[in-house]
């Protein structure tokens, strides 16, 4: 069965005429007449574009999100594959609406309309995995529908496969494929993918992003209905906004752009460094403006999280960035073990200060992130430097940012929008602030756990303690440095308490 998907792609690569995205490499551009002479029958006539968004189209789910981050690129891909991509963000062909029908019924378990009042037969959007029908539930509330494409998941489980063939054949044959971890990293994407297949885990975590931006004058999500979710349905509150790409309506319409594009770095980096918790699959077609000028999130089949670990290191990468401190960017490289251990600070700092000091005090228009990120991962080449799985959608989630950065406002500046955002943010995580913080955070287990402290001790004492353990407990009890010592623990536990309660008065 791999074999034969093996087969389709490439059938699929030759049929489009794709092949010439690859001849027009000098070294091997020798084979484009052979080839063209052995396949003289296709017509490729059509533009490349067309051709390209087609073929992707064909292959499937994995092939069309591709597609959807390449459309977001207009700084690093060509004008008319942009465009032509872009329609891969919601106007993927649907599946047809009887089947659509049919899938609800099987899945609830009784007729359509026993379910909704009324169902727009035609869908709305239609995307990789599923599509979107908008309908009126019995109560009156007006709900958009999502329903799983049919027999997707064997599909996107034989790409996965082959996938993790070439990941293997890069470790195997590429000097370099062993540092960047492609098997890891297709394991990732792998997980988050088979996570969107399931609508119930997509409604949870929509559900969760709206928990964390209640009543936030930046973001807008909408609800969830349960009671009408299943792992192939999912059904939520009908927005209406105004797509993020239609800039012109929308400035037209009263938004004031360049604070929208400045609310969106905010909100990315609230969902990253203040939850852990980041929608991670923000091109256009998921992302739609209110009347207010508020953003509404769609489609939360891909979210990302980080460890508290990982927002430390992260948020001190990009303090020490902004401020120029490339030396500390270095050494959070070393000490969160990305670079080895015997890696020279002096050096990569230098390595560093080249590739990023020419973007600075330029706006977005000017900055290629994809470039940037291309050299450093020269650098981190030379340096031993390996991938981190884990990041991999957090990257992938900047590139969508920074697109959708340079549609809205080109002008934007980046840094200055985000420094104080994250120097903000870091001074509540250390210092006093931060302590305090955390202490509120844990008094409930200290209130549970101090009064628990001598019955503990008296226990442990008494297990069956070997004989030189309790002469030596018995000796330490007789010493008058213990009694001071215990004096000195009761002092604590009770100041302890005493903060902890100042705390919840406060709070």
């Amino acid at each position: 069965m791999r074999l034969f998907r093996l087969f389709r792609i490439i059938f699929v690569v030759l049929r489009f005429g794709l092949d010439e995205f690859l001849l027009s490499h000098e070294r091997i551009g020798w084979l484009h007449y052979p080839l063209k002479a052995l396949l003289f029958i296709r017509n490729t006539s059509t533009p490349r574009a067309v051709r390209l968004r087609l073929a992707l189209e064909s292959l499937g789910p994995i092939f069309v999100k591709f597609g959807q981050m390449l459309s977001t690129r207009r700084d690093l891909m060509p004008l008319d594959l942009a465009d032509e991509l872009a329609k891969l963000q919601d106007q993927v062909p649907p599946f047809p609406s009887a089947l659509a029908i049919s899938l609800l019924e099987a899945s609830y378990g009784k007729p359509l309309l026993e379910v909704f009042r009324s169902f727009e037969e035609t869908p709305i959007a239609s995307a990789s995995v599923a599509q979107v029908h908008f309908a009126v539930l019995h109560d009156g509330r007006e709900v958009a529908v999502k329903i799983l494409r049919p027999n997707i998941k064997p599909i996107i489980a034989h790409d996965i496969a082959l996938l993790k063939i070439a990941a293997d054949l890069i470790e195997w044959l590429w000097a370099d494929g062993r540092r960047l971890k492609p098997r890891l990293v297709i394991e990732e994407f792998e997980k988050h993918l088979t996570d969107e297949l399931d609508l119930t885990r997509e409604a949870a975590s929509g559900s969760l992003l709206k928990r964390n931006f209640a009543n936030s004058n930046l973001l807008l999500i909408p609800e969830m209905y349960w009671d009408y979710c299943t792992s192939d349905v999912m059904v939520m509150e009908r927005m209406y906004g105004m797509p993020i790409s239609q800039v012109d309506a929308l400035r037209d319409a009263g938004v004031d752009i360049p604070k929208l594009a400045a609310n969106g770095v905010e909100i990315f980096y609230t969902q990253v460094f203040r939850d852990g918790f980041f929608h991670a699959d923000m091109h256009p077609g998921n992302v739609q403006v209110a009347a207010d000028g508020r953003y509404i999130a769609l489609d939360f089949g891909i979210m990302g999280t980080l460890t508290d670990t990982d927002k430390h290191y992260l948020a001190q990468n990009f303090i020490a960035f902004f401020r120029r401190d490339y030396k500390r960017v270095a050494e959070v490289h070393i000490e969160s073990g990305w670079a080895p251990r015997e890696t020279r600070v002096d050096e990569l700092e230098a390595a560093i200060r080249a590739v990023c000091e020419p973007i600075f005090d330029r706006p977005l228009r000017e900055v290629s992130f994809g470039r940037v990120l291309l050299k450093l991962f020269q650098t981190s080449r030379r340096f031993g430097i390996e991938i981190q799985p884990q990041l991999v959608l957090l990257q992938k989630t900047l590139l969508n940012i920074e697109g959708l950065g340079i549609q809205l406002d080109p002008e934007l500046d980046l840094w200055k929008t985000a420094k104080p955002w994250l120097e903000r943010w870091m001074s509540e995580q250390v210092g006093w602030r931060g302590f305090f913080k955390a202490l509120r955070e844990e008094a409930p287990n200290y209130a549970t756990l101090l009064p628990q402290l001598p019955r503990l001790l008296h226990q442990r004492l008494n297990d069956n303690p070997s004989e030189d353990l309790k002469s030596a407990m018995l000796l330490l009890l007789k010493q008058q440095q213990q009694r001071n010592t215990l004096l000195t623990v009761i002092a604590g536990i009770l100041l302890m308490q005493l903060v902890w309660m100042v705390l919840l008065l406060v709070g």
